[in-house]
């Protein structure tokens, strides 16, 4: 672990490699797991803002999910998310053939919204946990992206690389500017 300015750091985003491999996992991290993406208070904002946008872009039980539920939800820990289908699909999920896409990003290549989709998505495997005085951020290593792994190590793409405009997005471009020092000074040592 380091610091960089108000965050802790993980090595592991330094030293592990990855990049998405959705033609193996088929986007299983938008239909595993028992929560919907972590959001923040002016993302869910975001979202009642751009549903009406979004709707035409989802499935008709991501639409029966999110008006039944809302557009986010506060999980079981109090934390912020995205809505489930039946406690397992996000929402917002859409299928290209068996591939799980997010509806949201759909809207967003097209030029309908201008936001991409939760930075958390965005982030992933990058989770951030805000505490009161700094942010941890941190690898989330998931079985399911075991091939994202194998490729990131065949490309030789380690994780903070995979997720810059991400990091750059929630953190800003100096912070990465100085991870990538910090990055550049771990492989000299």
């Amino acid at each position: 672990m380091f610091q960089l300015g108000k965050t802790i750091i993980s090595e592991d985003i330094l030293e592990k490699e990855f990049v998405c491999n959705l033609s193996a996992c088929k986007g299983a991290c938008c239909v595993d797991g028992d929560a919907g993406a972590p959001l923040n208070e002016a993302e869910t904002k975001i979202l009642e803002e751009i549903y009406p946008k979004v709707k035409p872009f989802l499935r008709k039980e991501g639409i029966e999910a999110i008006e039944a539920q809302g557009t986010w939800v506060k999980g079981t820990d109090g934390d912020l998310e995205t809505p489930l289908i039946d406690n397992k699909d996000c929402a917002y999920v859409i299928f290209d053939g068996k591939t799980a896409l997010c509806g949201i990003e759909q809207a967003y290549n097209e030029g309908i919204v201008d936001w991409k989709k939760p930075v958390s998505c965005h982030l992933y495997p990058i989770r951030v946990k805000d505490f009161t005085e700094f942010a941890a951020v941190n690898y989330d290593k998931w079985d399911i992206c075991d091939d994202a792994c194998s490729l990131g190590k065949e490309l030789e793409v380690p994780v903070y690389k995979f997720v810059k405009e991400a990091l750059i997005r929630r953190f800003g471009e100096d912070w990465y500017l100085e991870l990538e020092k910090v990055a550049e000074e771990l492989k000299n040592s």
